[in-house]
């Protein structure tokens, strides 16, 4: 079998990145200073004059919604259609995966866990739309006392609170490269970079937390660049590739395969090239 291994390249990435923090710290109104934000709003709280003021500024509009289904249409139409908007702000994620679980309760019920059947695969399908997305994605959430198992004098088992966590899917800081606990010290709103994947935001570093700072870290043509749409697949092409693989034992397997690849929870959100190139395949082959 040959090698198939390459030399990597580094790509310039859109931001991804998790702000947490106790409520009126400031995480809102520093996620809605980036460039052209869509502010998906969880609690009404961008209603305030000062975050209607914020966004006018910005050049950004607001949504309002608390349904996840809701919220999963929106990041698809903004998968998949043209605008001008280059921040998608989630504010915050901890309202939606609060309605996943008393979703999955009702429908599985408490007992082994089963409610997270039905909450992580929406809190995945999510992420994985956020991924494709062409725009710089900033989730917020609310903040919980971390705890961590330690053993006291005496050989026993204890709880230790060692500082905050966000309050939210457990898994979630695997989508960014950036999450910051935010923070005020004294009249100073300032950042706590607590994971990271880059040079310029050096684990613990405690940072002023503004636009400004970040886009100079960051770099400010990446985040001011203008988002490209992905089109998915069109529902004709769609049903004549199901068509096409109706005689092919492999054919779920196939279609699994596509979705892998480009990240998609469903069939309806493959890319057109994709299925394009799967048709022109598929089709060329003898039956």
């Amino acid at each position: 079998m040959t090698l198939r291994g390459i030399k990597p390249k580094a790509v310039e990435k859109r931001l991804k990145a998790l702000f947490y923090g106790p409520a009126g710290v400031g995480k809102t109104m520093t996620a809605i200073q980036f460039p052209k934000p869509y502010l998906i709003d969880t609690e009404k709280g961008a209603e305030n004059a000062q975050y209607v003021a914020a966004l006018e500024n910005a050049g950004g509009v607001y949504f309002h919604t608390t349904d996840p289904d809701d919220l999963i249409r929106e990041i698809t139409a903004l998968l998949s259609e043209k605008h001008n908007y280059q921040t998608v702000v989630i504010d915050p994620l901890t309202v939606i995966y609060d309605r996943l679980i008393e979703r999955g309760i009702e429908e599985k019920g408490e007992e082994f866990g089963r409610y997270k059947v039905v909450s992580d695969r929406a809190i995945k399908h999510l992420l994985a739309l956020l991924t494709r997305l062409d725009m710089n994605v900033i989730i917020t959430s609310h903040a919980k006392a971390r705890w961590v198992r330690t053993r006291d004098a005496q050989g026993r088992d204890t709880a230790t609170q060692d500082g905050i966590t966000f309050d939210c899917y457990p898994k979630l800081d695997y989508l960014f490269d950036l999450a910051f606990e935010v923070s005020r010290r004294g009249q100073d709103l300032v950042g706590i970079v607590r994971k990271t994947r880059l040079d310029a935001f050096p684990l613990g570093e405690v940072f002023p937390f503004n636009y400004q700072e970040i886009a100079t870290r960051y770099g400010r043509e990446i985040l001011e660049r203008d988002s490209m749409p992905v089109e998915l697949v069109s529902a004709e092409a769609l049903s004549t590739l199901r068509d096409m693989l109706k005689v092919r034992t492999d054919a779920e397997e196939i279609m699994d395969k596509m979705r892998k690849r480009a990240g998609a929870e469903t069939d309806e959100e493959l890319p057109a090239d994709l299925v394009a190139t799967a048709l022109a395949y598929y089709g060329g082959q003898k039956q």
